[in-house]
């Protein structure tokens, strides 16, 4: 066997996987079966229902329990004498340190996120222990292989973000249905059983003739002792009805585009409201508020129908009343889950009947969800294929064997007969702040922006930082910690207000700013550069990061049916080197197919295109957001000699 002639260097590794589940449970598997005798997991997730298709490891008496813990003790029934040690945490937890780190020869990620993995990466570096990192979407996969000094590190390329869309474009003018899902979910929903108290930009009121003490009423407040078939009566009318015909008014803004329908509850139940609702009762004395369903109410079986504007405007009405009179206790404190059966329902049959006004194609809740939910429905043969190349790359690691690693990237069809696509690894990126300790560059209006802004926008959300301490010179502005006494605490709250140039060091063009996290043991320099002004719409932060590129992401609405991502528009879209008959070589670096040699796929093109680049993760529960059109303006990155 193969395994024999590496044996020695298996039986003697200790090695860290993190994650549990769809790629976990085949890794888990197949280090166990391949010799592995000193495996460690940490996962911080339980076993859900929607688990069990594809994570084999777990069984329905298992749902609730540590996914850690009980895949260690479903693979000790077949390997026994092995040692499986599981963490039932967060690996961002101050016990998962540097030193913790250090005690394994090499670590395994099968992560679902990105600042986990962000995480991850950079205690591997602190630590100098090899990451391979892994992920799956569909029936796309890719095992990349991360060693300090030699080959480059998770966070060498830019990373993407999720798509945002402008509030005008969500509000009045949507073209897509992603647009409407956003609207339905992050604005409808939101107002109507989240914080109140929070802005919303569907606060418009309506004028229906009431007196004027009445129109300065907040339209979504449910007034007392309201018939709520009246109240839902009232929302419809004003989200789909008036507020639309607020939109038209603007005929500027209809020049171009195709003009809207306003759509009336009248209009689209002739009926009375009462006559039109559905039996609350089918739903059963339940003392489970999550299990209650509109479908069920209303008698609709099949979630891949797509409803008629009727159906929608039934599932709307009906499901307000079940939230109201079934789940009133978390009005006003909710927010949306995909694994919300009521909340689904819901954002699917508002989005339906926005769409209609809009003339955008209706889609069905099934389809709904998964755009919602950003899901990419997971093929537990991809996570199988992934397990193995992971191991190959492992024992590579573990033999030090350099110039036999690999990146290899699992594709949905054949390309010159293979579906694996291997590619050579690339040197560490100079510029990379997070391996390489480049100093950043910060362009802000320093007499205007506060730390707040650095630590929020830049240090948190940019950066990934956890515990993050900010000096300027030798002077501490900003520390995060336990250990902290209280007047420090109220210290550095203070700092955050103040505007940078009032600091006793002003800070002002030319600072030099350090940042560290002291979790991650990563230090990193900015420079300060003063600017006055900055573009609101292309530049919203009112500052700009240099040396350190986010690429933005765009979510494409595709009409095609795709089998495995149940034809939703962000996540269904298929991979880019599909599209174009290209395969993605690296972040940011793609060659046709036609251009790679039968003989030698690991050749990279030297050229850079600014075509898509899909990062794929592994969807533990099903819930995997696809990002394409990279920024092609990334360094150019060196192939390992």
């Amino acid at each position: 066997m193969a395994t024999q002639k590496y044996s020695p260097a298996i039986k003697g590794a200790k090695v860290l996987m993190v994650g549990a589940g769809g790629i976990g449970c085949e890794l888990l598997k197949t280090l166990a079966l391949s010799g592995f005798q000193d495996i460690h997991i940490i996962d911080m997730d339980t076993i859900e229902v929607s688990n069990l298709n594809r994570q084999f490891l777990f069984r329905q008496c298992h749902v609730g329990q540590s996914k850690a813990k009980v895949a260690r003790d479903a693979v000790l029934k077949f390997r026994p004498h092995i040692s499986i040690t599981p963490y039932h945490a967060n690996v961002k937890d101050p016990d998962f340190n540097v030193d913790f780190f250090k005690q394994f020869n090499v670590v395994l990620n099968g992560l679902d996120n990105l600042d986990a993995r962000r995480h991850v990466n950079r205690l591997c570096l602190a630590a100098d222990v090899p990451l391979i990192e892994s992920g799956t979407t569909g029936f796309l996969g890719q095992v990349t292989v991360h060693v300090k000094g030699i080959t480059e590190c998770y966070e060498c390329q830019p990373k993407p973000a999720p798509k945002t869309y402008p509030v005008c474009t969500i509000t009045s003018t949507p073209s897509k249905f992603v647009h409407c899902i956003v609207w339905a979910k992050e604005l409808l929903f939101a107002k109507l059983f989240g914080d109140k108290s929070q802005a919303n930009d569907l606060n418009v009121r309506s004028n229906d003739g009431a007196s004027s003490s009445e129109q300065a009423k907040d339209v979504f407040e449910h007034r007392k002792d309201e018939d709520i078939e009246q109240y839902g009566r009232r929302i419809y009318d004003h989200v789909f009805g008036y507020n639309i015909e607020v939109a038209l008014s603007n005929e500027e803004t209809w020049k171009n585009r195709t003009r809207p329908k306003p759509i009336y509850s009248k209009d689209a139940l002739p009926n009375d409201v009462s006559q039109r609702n559905g039996n609350v009762e089918k739903n059963g004395a339940t003392n489970d508020p999550s299990s209650v369903s509109a479908m069920v109410s209303l008698g609709l079986k099949n979630p891949q129908d797509v409803w008629s504007l009727m159906e929608n405007s039934r599932v709307f009405f009906e499901a307000l009343k079940l939230f109201f009179t079934k789940r009133g206790k978390e009005v006003g404190n909710m927010t949306f889950d995909k694994d919300d059966q009521l909340a689904v329902e819901f954002v699917t049959a508002a989005a339906n009947i926005r769409a209609t006004a809009f003339g955008i194609p209706l889609h069905s809740l099934f389809e709904a969800k998964g755009i919602a939910g950003n899901i990419v429905h997971a093929v537990a043969t991809t996570n199988a294929i992934i397990a193995g190349l992971i191991v190959i790359e492992t024992v590579k690691v573990l033999q030090n064997d350099t110039k036999n690693y690999r990146m290899t990237y699992c594709l949905e069809h054949p390309t010159k007969k293979m579906l694996l696509m291997p590619v050579e690894p690339f040197e560490p990126n100079k510029s990379c702040y997070v391996c390489s300790e480049t100093p950043l560059s910060l362009e802000i209006n320093t007499n205007r922006a506060k730390l707040r802004d650095i630590v929020e926008k830049v240090v948190k959300n940019k950066l990934g930082m956890n515990s993050p301490l900010i000096m300027h010179g030798t002077a501490l502005l900003y520390e995060v910690g336990d250990d902290l006494d209280e007047p420090m605490i109220k210290n550095y709250a203070a700092n955050l207000d103040k505007v940078l140039c009032e600091f006793p060091s002003p800070i002002t063009s030319g600072t030099m700013l350090t940042i560290e996290d002291l979790q991650q043991e990563l230090s990193c320099n900015i420079n300060i550069k003063h600017r006055e002004e900055f573009d609101e719409e292309k530049e919203p932060d009112g500052m700009v990061l240099s040396g350190w590129t986010q690429a933005t992401s765009v979510v494409k609405d595709d009409k095609k049916s795709n089998a495995n991502a149940g034809s939703t528009s962000s996540a269904a879209s298929e991979m880019e080197a599909d599209k174009n008959n290209e395969i993605e070589t690296a972040p940011g670096k793609k060659r046709k197919l036609s251009e790679l040699s039968e003989t030698d796929t690991s050749t990279v093109a030297g050229d850079t295109k600014s075509h898509g680049k899909l990062e794929v993760l592994d969807d533990d529960d099903d819930d995997v957001v696809m990002f394409d059109d990279w920024d092609s303006a990334t360094n150019k990155k060196l192939r390992l000699q």
